[in-house]
This record gives C-alpha cells, sequence and structure tokens, in this order.
C-alpha cells in the first residue's frame, strides 16, 4: 500500500466511532414507530421507499464530494426529522418526519463508503461487524443522540477520500435501477447479489412480523416485545460487535457467510416452530450468530470494487435492501394474516418466520454455488484491531 494511502487511514482511523454514531441514527429510524396504530405499515413503506430512492444519490454525492460532505447535512437533516415527529401536531407532519427520516436515514451508504475507505481489505469483515453491533443497538437507544452529536462530528470526521479518486456525480447511476444494474460491471458482487437480497428479504419478514406474530402466538404485552427486541439487540450486537472479528478471520469471508446463513435459517425456522414465549430468548443467541454472514459479504464485495466506486456500490446495496423492505413485510404480513388466526386452514402461526427461513436457504444455496466457480480462497487469521 502506498505511504500516502496509509497515512490516510491512521488519519481518519480515530473517526470511526463517529461514523459508528452515524450508523447507528440511520438505525434507529428503522424501529422508531412500535407497530401499534393502523397507519403503521404505510409510515414503514414510506420511510423505506425513501431510503430505496435515496441511498444511490448520497452514495454518488459521496463518490463527487467525499463522505464527509455527506455525513454531516445527513446528521443534521436526521436530528431535523426526529424532531418533526416527536412534535407532530397533525398526522401529515408525522409522514413528513418519517419521510425525511428516509432520506437522512440513506447515508448509511456513505458511512459504508468511508469504512471501506479507511480499512485494509483484510479487516472489513471485522469493521463491518463493528457496524452490524450497532445496528443491534439501534433497536435499544433513542434519536436525542443525533442532536447532541450533530456539532461534534465535524471536528473528529476527516475526509475519508481522496480527492484523486473522487469521480463526476451522474444522474444515471445515482438512482436505484441506474444503481443497481452498475452491479453488473463486477461479477462477483452481481453474482452474490441474490444471496444478498435474499438475506435482506429474510430480515425484513422478521422485522415487519416479530411484534405481530409473537403478540397473538404468546399474548406478549407491549413490553414484552420490547424487551425481546432488546434481547436481538443485544445478541447482535455481542456476536457483531466482539465475536465477527475472530470467526471471520479463521473461517475465511467465504465460509463465514455460508456457516452465518446456515445459522440464520436455522434461527428462523426454530423461531417458527416455538411453542412457549421463553423458547424465544434462547434461539436468538442462534439467530444473531447467524449475523456473521453480513459482515462477511460486505468484505468480499468491497474488496471487488475500487476506491471511486465504494459509495455507488453502498447505494446500490442499500437499494436493493429498500427493495426488501418493501416487498418483505408485503410477504411476512400477507402469510401471517393468512395462516396465524386459529382459524385457519392450515393453521400456521410461524409461518412468516419459516419464509424467512426459506429466503436464506436460498441465498446459502446462491452463493455456494458462486464459490464453486471461484479460485480457493485461503483465510488468513488476522489480529483483531
Amino acid at each position: 500500500m502506498p505511504d500516502a494511502d496509509r497515512g490516510r487511514l491512521r488519519a481518519a482511523a480515530p473517526a470511526m466511532p463517529f461514523v459508528l454514531v452515524t450508523v447507528l441514527l440511520d438505525t434507529l429510524g428503522v424501529g422508531l414507530i412500535i407497530p401499534a396504530s393502523a397507519i403503521y405499515g404505510w409510515l414503514v413503506s414510506l420511510y423505506s421507499l425513501m431510503q430505496f430512492v435515496f441511498a444511490p444519490v448520497l452514495g454518488g454525492l459521496s463518490d463527487r464530494f467525499g463522505r464527509r460532505a455527506v455525513i454531516l447535512p445527513s446528521l443534521f437533516g436526521a436530528a431535523c426529522s426526529y424532531l418533526v415527529s416527536g412534535l407532530a401536531p397533525a398526522l401529515w407532519w408525522l409522514f413528513l418526519g418519517r419521510l425525511v427520516a428516509g432520506i437522512t436515514g440513506a447515508s448509511f451508504s456513505a458511512a459504508n463508503a468511508y469504512v471501506a475507505d479507511i480499512t485494509p481489505p483484510e479487516k472489513r469483515a471485522a469493521r463491518f461487524g463493528a457496524v452490524g453491533a450497532v445496528f443491534g443497538l439501534g433497536f435499544i437507544l433513542g434519536p436525542w443522540l443525533g442532536g447532541e452529536l450533530g456539532g461534534y462530528g465535524l471536528f473528529v470526521l476527516p475526509e475519508s477520500l481522496a480527492k484523486e479518486n473522487r469521480r463526476p456525480f451522474s444522474l444515471a447511476r445515482a438512482n436505484p435501477f441506474g444503481s443497481l444494474r452498475s452491479l453488473g460491471k463486477h461479477p462477483v458482487v452481481l453474482r452474490l447479489t441474490g444471496t444478498l437480497f435474499c438475506a435482506f428479504m429474510a430480515q425484513m419478514i422478521l422485522q415487519s412480523t416479530w411484534a405481530l406474530a409473537n403478540q397473538a402466538r404468546y399474548g406478549w404485552t407491549p413490553r414484552g416485545v420490547g424487551r425481546s427486541l432488546m434481547a436481538v439487540g443485544l445478541g447482535m450486537a455481542i456476536v457483531q460487535g466482539l465475536l465477527v472479528r475472530r470467526i471471520v478471520p479463521r473461517l475465511g469471508e467465504r465460509r463465514a457467510l455460508l456457516v452465518g446463513l446456515a445459522l440464520g435459517a436455522a434461527g428462523y425456522a426454530a423461531i417458527g416452530a416455538a411453542q412457549h414465549g421463553w423458547e424465544i430468548y434462547v434461539l436468538i443467541l442462534l439467530l444473531a450468530l447467524g449475523g456473521i454472514a453480513g459482515p462477511a459479504v460486505q468484505a468480499i464485495i468491497t474488496s471487488e470494487v475500487g476506491p471511486k466506486e465504494q459509495g455507488e456500490l453502498q447505494g446500490a446495496l442499500n437499494s436493493l435492501s429498500g427493495m426488501a423492505a418493501i416487498i418483505g413485510p408485503i410477504i411476512g404480513t400477507g402469510l401471517l394474516a393468512q395462516f396465524g388466526p386459529e382459524t385457519a386452514t392450515p393453521h400456521i402461526p410461524g409461518a412468516s418466520f419459516y419464509a424467512a427461513s426459506a429466503f436464506s436457504l436460498v441465498g446459502l444455496v446462491l452463493a455456494a454455488r458462486v464459490f464453486a466457480t471461484l479460485p480457493t480462497k485461503v483465510a488468513l487469521v488476522v489480529r483483531p484491531d
């Protein structure tokens, strides 16, 4: 690695905690609206639609003007969106708040690109594991950090994208469909797109039906749902923040992806079959261990793309996630409505979780087929940061 690049990595590395806070604030927008309202589905869909549309825009802008120029204004916008939602005097204000939150939450693209910029390829799985841990903490912490840290980031977030690695902004690329087409430029990334979409679908089905299904199956109160989500968040944080940096280097990124998908599929299916509410807390660990797949696949695909395209890549991946966030809840809640009621024939209360398991298995098969055609890659033991 050239000395100039090494120096840039050292200079930007201390900003990693701030990037993680940015990801946390982006993630909080997913779960702030508790499913206790008839308009819940519309609010979730609006948020997901905005992320689908604007993730490639913000990713492309970060490739042109730098990550810092996108992340800091997005934090300010997120703080404003939470303020609007919290003080909403009428219903349409709440929709406005969710619209702005979805747009600013798309800065996940720039944040992930920042991580790729400042991390050597062999250590990216550990760093993306830290991002995944923060995603888990997003189920626990509140949005007030946005206002507190918005000004602080101006001083601790040096730019990660060197000027020579920037490129002109293009509307042809910075739209959901153009960004998804751009994945075709990188064969390995393109072939893993099916796996990624399946993983996103499983996750979105789980998120959209967790509260509704478990309230119906076990009679959980909103407090019980909240405690279970806290357990999910803690499990994700522990696995991705602590275990990923030890597991992935030893298994290798490819095997870690396959093992993670298999564990996830088993976890979804086991939760679907659980007969008692207390079993869910035991099975959350299995589901959390499946989280090693996310950092592994991020490490693989970011290594296939040059520094000038990291923002575009992350925008495309977030658009892919946005598609799943639109389609997944429709499938999950549809299955719950069709097979969940006591009068349903057949009565399969865990049908949505079985669907999530099926998507994970399909993703596993697709990834295995991709890796079967690629040269063998030896796993290296990398010292954790």
